[in-house]
């Protein structure tokens, strides 16, 4: 029997082959906390019967299910592949560093198409008992990354669904010992891309990768579940930076409304030779949109810049992950 709170809980993930199609779990993240819910939509019969006052039972129909909500984790140095490969887009195959045990993931910005995931919840009871709900058909709609001062890389993953079904069975949840990056091996670099250098003064940065997909596609001889997202916007990616006012670099972008790329990296230990453990986001042109520094009192002036993402006309938004994950 499981721990009856949410200390017996469990999520697990697996690729999809076909959208929507159950595939059991491969990849248990310890993660801090999912909303991922069925919704339904309803239809409740008007109908007048003869001296009936209420409506009634076996006249309400379900119209459409779907699938809504998110996963908060911790980014860690091993098993985040799948996540970051159904936001990005790309097929990704990790590549052997040399002949050592440290493997490089490279996600670049593609469409999302055939990106979905299996997810599994498992939610205990009081009694010890953990209820299956298995979400299928999960399409990532935006994630965001943050770390402050004295704090962890988190990430949030907005999710689509198509269903959920609690007839399969639990899988059982196995663990690789992982670390989370955290704010003591951050680092923030600017500049011409490919050359950037280190911005002083940052305490806390958050970037939002938004994927906009038509998530509303029920369709007749779909039996009330909707068909495969598809991208229908651009994609929009955006942050911020909160620095003390230690020099104008940002402020200085702010005035001309010029770009510059930004790196935003975390090196973890040594896995072999010159390979460390690593998740870095590679934004190739910022602009600076708002909240120039102001004087707010005593303390020391602490701005936040507020920042948009744009393509360079060369270079791809794309997310860096060295571990030892041979695979996704």
């Amino acid at each position: 029997m499981a721990i009856g709170s949410g200390l017996g809980a469990q999520i697990g993930l697996a690729p999809e082959v076909t959208y929507g199609t159950y595939v059991a779990p491969t990849t248990f993240p310890e993660f801090t906390k999912h909303s991922l819910v069925l919704k339904k939509t309803t239809a409740q019969s008007t109908g007048i019967a003869a001296g009936r006052l209420m409506a009634l039972s076996s006249r309400r129909v379900v119209t459409q299910r779907e699938v809504s909500g998110s996963i908060d984790l911790e980014v860690a140095n091993k098993g985040m592949g799948l996540l970051l490969q159904a936001l990005m887009g790309t097929t990704v195959t990790p590549v052997q560093q040399g002949v050592t045990t440290a493997y490089l993931q490279t996600h670049t910005l593609a469409d999302t198409w055939g990106k979905s995931l299996s997810i599994q919840a498992g939610i205990p009871m009081t009694t010890g008992v953990v209820t299956d709900k298995s979400f299928t058909g999960c399409k990532i709609l935006s994630a965001e990354f943050s770390c402050e001062v004295g704090g962890m890389l988190t990430s949030t993953y907005e999710i689509d669904g198509k269903d959920c079904s609690e007839s399969q069975t639990l899988a059982v949840a196995s663990y690789t010992p992982a670390s989370p990056f955290h704010f003591g091996q951050m680092n923030l670099k600017t500049g011409s891309f490919g050359a950037e250098t280190a911005l002083d003064g940052v305490r806390k940065v958050s970037v939002k990768i938004e994927r906009p997909q038509a998530v509303d596609r029920f369709y007749a001889n779909q039996s009330a579940l909707k068909a495969q997202p598809i991208s229908n916007d651009l994609v929009k990616v955006t942050g911020s930076l909160e620095m003390d006012y230690v020099a104008t670099t940002v402020d200085d972008l702010h005035t001309t409304d010029g770009a510059t790329s930004l790196v935003w990296e975390f090196i973890g230990p040594n896995i072999a030779s010159t390979y460390d453990e690593t998740f870095r986001l590679k934004l190739p042109a910022i602009k600076v949109d708002d909240a120039p520094p102001t004087v707010d009192g005593y303390q020391v002036v602490r701005p936040t810049f507020n920042f948009t993402a744009l393509y360079d006309g060369t270079n791809a938004v794309a997310i860096e992950y060295m571990s030892t994950d041979s695979t996704l």
